[in-house]
């Protein structure tokens, strides 16, 4: 059974005082064996410690560095030459890698400590983008590669560094022979176990990422390192690769992270988007093993007994009469989309809780040992939970709070039943007795995230909102996560309609449900989630007339077009960073969404849709912005321009995609608010 460890003594008092660091700090100052290698000393990027203990790793950008921990001696085992070095790159993600499939790692150790897979890529077939500081005309622009949808990626190579007895010198150097022109993203890198001997797992993707293959490479044996030799004309000797599985999606292939994954007896754990089942599966072995309705979000661990992992359930698929028996109770019904929870699956399918109320959970699990972590709607607290054997160990928490419970009614909107969050003012607020509120949608609405969750923190910006007097709603559409692979992929090709079509018709179906809301009293579902909870406060009647939206990023692509292209609906927006022309976004995100044509571009772009701009439209965008370049906004702004629409258009100087400095953000909050009284209070929905 699992004990909850206290803070105190056998007396009573306080043991936190006893309580003393073990951990010491030394500051390792690389000294380095071969002279000439001195120049790559530093920047340190993304350091790793060897699975031995002994040495650490590093990337500078133009090398990988390792360093002896107890010496400090140091050797660059892999470098860039100083004519490459503009735009080729070692030891770090492309692009395309950490910006959109979650990889940011750039080399990998081996179980044993002596083989270091590096990647090194080119960039030179990427189109060269300029970010410059208008407001300091004397300052240079600042140059960098962007993979534009539609024009070329970076090319990644994989090579593989053996090094020498002494674990600083390179026994020798070979290149993974993988196809990375069929496969040109290098999605995830793992190795076999933690065996000596074991090879590395390779996990790669199409341009379009219809199709992909886990490859798993054929690494020497410990005497044949110093024999190999390049053949057939190659600069360097060449590692096969074996290809273990390969999978196919007419729309797009999801990439979960923490799989492939391969367990300690050599089973290898895939995944699948099951569209028959209309479940996001794991697979053994090439064969689907979690039961359907259960929507894998990430492989979290893997042994021979069963996979570690974070879900999210579709009861119209599941149903729920399958709940392990820890969520059986009042918080049953809550275990659905909006509840990331950790779970093992044992490989004939059974579930079993690790995480126990609704909520955001992640955990880590070592043998018998793992750390569980999350937020939920009754605690403003992160909590975590380490178990160890058959005990348990709460973890405190001595954060700050914002002081305050949000506001908020659960409900699901229109025929699509969309997960929507309430969010009303609190009963200190200066609208707290309102009887009709303007409504404030609040979306990001983009494909792959969604907003709609069980944990208190999400809504804390929201509840500001709402006590500026708006009922705040947000909706997830379609193309939002938990609800399976068929609800995703009804995005694609066409983003721009069917994101926009959910929040016009979450908008329309507001006023049925809050009326519901009303009539369950404090039944309301949620209100159990805090006793602190506003639910004797009837939610206000609101007022579909003045409907604004307020989004950022896909948000902000969002907000733009409800007030372009659904007018009758919505009768203002604040549009922060929004991509307005795909063509300029990258290559991994949008061409897995919009594909390879250019007339989807045009038809997802609301640049042509300025002439229709009848409505108060605010964008913001950051100059410094190196995502979402502001070259959308301007665009945008153009158009508008040039058809005679007025818009009020804030251009941040020196500020990237999100608001870094909080003095510009708290303004923005501010500004957005006043742009936003004014608008609605001269503006009537036709």
């Amino acid at each position: 059974m699992h004990v909850r460890r206290p803070l105190a003594g056998e007396n009573g008092e306080d043991i936190r005082a006893s309580v003393k660091s073990g951990v010491t700090t030394k500051h390792i100052v690389p000294k380095f064996t071969n002279p000439a290698h001195s120049e790559f000393a530093g920047p340190v990027l993304n350091p790793r410690i060897s699975p031995d203990g002994t040495r650490v790793a590093y990337a500078t950008g133009s090398a990988v560095v390792v360093v002896d921990i107890e010496t400090c001696e140091a050797n660059a085992i892999f470098t860039v030459s100083a004519d490459d070095r503009a735009t080729m790159q070692a030891g770090l993600a492309e692009f395309a890698a950490s910006e959109e499939l979650d990889r940011y790692d750039g080399f990998w150790w081996s179980p044993d400590s002596r083989t270091l897979l590096v990647e090194c890529f080119d960039s030179s077939p990427e189109p060269v983008w300029t970010i410059s500081d208008p407001a300091n005309p004397d300052h240079a622009g600042f140059q960098h590669r962007y993979p534009r949808a539609l024009t070329e990626n970076a090319v990644v190579d994989l090579f593989a560094v053996r090094l020498g007895d002494d674990g600083l010198d390179v026994a020798n150097t070979a290149m993974i022979d993988w196809d990375n022109v069929a496969y040109e993203y290098l999605a995830s890198v793992t190795w076999e176990g933690d065996a000596q001997g074991a090879n590395p797992i390779l996990y790669v993707l199409d341009r379009l990422q219809h199709n992909e293959q886990i490859l798993r490479v054929a690494l020497p044996a410990e005497d044949e390192w110093s024999t190999l030799h390049a053949m057939d004309g190659n600069a360097m000797a060449l590692l096969p690769v074996e290809v273990l599985q390969t999978g196919h999606n007419d729309q797009w292939i999801d990439v979960i992270a923490g799989a492939p994954a391969v367990t300690p007896s050599g089973k290898l754990i895939g995944f699948v988007n099951d569209m028959e089942h209309d479940t996001n599966r794991l697979t053994v072995d090439g064969k689907a093993f979690t039961p359907l309705g259960w929507q894998v979000h990430e492989v979290l661990d893997a042994n021979d007994a069963n996979v570690l992992c974070v879900v999210q359930r579709t009861p119209e698929v599941v149903g729920e009469n399958s709940l392990p028996e820890a969520w059986q109770g009042a918080d049953a019904r809550y275990h659905d989309a909006r509840s990331f929870d950790v779970v093992t699956i044992d490989y004939d399918g059974t579930v079993q809780a690790v995480s126990r109320k609704p909520g955001v959970w992640t955990a880590a699990r070592r043998g018998n040992e793992m750390v569980v972590w999350g937020r939920t709607m009754d605690s403003a607290f992160a909590q975590m939970t380490l178990f160890s054997g058959d005990e348990s160990y709460v973890v405190s928490n001595y954060a700050g709070t914002p002081g305050f419970t949000p506001n908020i009614r659960f409900t699901r909107l229109g025929e699509r039943g969309l997960y929507t969050a309430i969010v009303a003012p609190q009963a200190g607020s200066a609208f707290a007795d309102a009887k009709k509120l303007p409504v404030m949608m609040q979306p990001y609405g983009g494909p792959g995230f969604q907003r709609v969750t069980l944990s208190v923190a999400g809504y804390w910006d929201a509840q500001w909102w709402a006590d500026q007097g708006y009922l705040v709603v947000i909706a997830d559409g379609r193309g939002t996560t938990g609800r399976g692979p068929a609800w995703d992929r009804t995005m694609y090709l066409n983003m721009k309609d069917v994101s926009l079509q959910d929040q016009v018709d979450a908008v329309h179906a507001l006023p049925d449900a809050i009326a519901a809301l009303n009539a369950a009293g404090t039944q309301v579902e949620g209100t159990e989630f805090s006793e602190a909870q506003d639910a004797a406060l009837a939610l206000p009647e609101p007022d579909l007339d003045h409907v604004a939206m307020i989004g950022w990023s896909y948000g902000g692509f969002l907000s733009a077009l409800a007030v372009l292209d659904a007018p009758d609906t919505f009768a203002a927006a604040c549009a922060g960073a929004p991509p307005t022309d795909w063509t300029l976004y990258d290559t991994c995100y949008t061409e897995r969404f919009l594909g390879l044509d250019p007339e989807v571009y045009r038809r997802n772009s609301i640049i042509d849709d300025a002439p229709k701009l009848t409505r108060p439209l605010m964008l913001i965008h950051g100059f410094a912005d190196d995502n979402v370049t502001i070259a959308h906004s301007l665009r945008l702004s153009q158009a508008l321009m040039q058809a005679g629409r007025a818009h009020t258009f804030l251009p941040l100087t020196g500020i990237t995609h999100m608001t870094n400095d909080p003095k510009v953000a708290k303004n923005l909050l501010i500004l957005q608010r006043d742009f936003l009284a004014q608008a609605l209070s001269e503006t009537t929905a036709e």
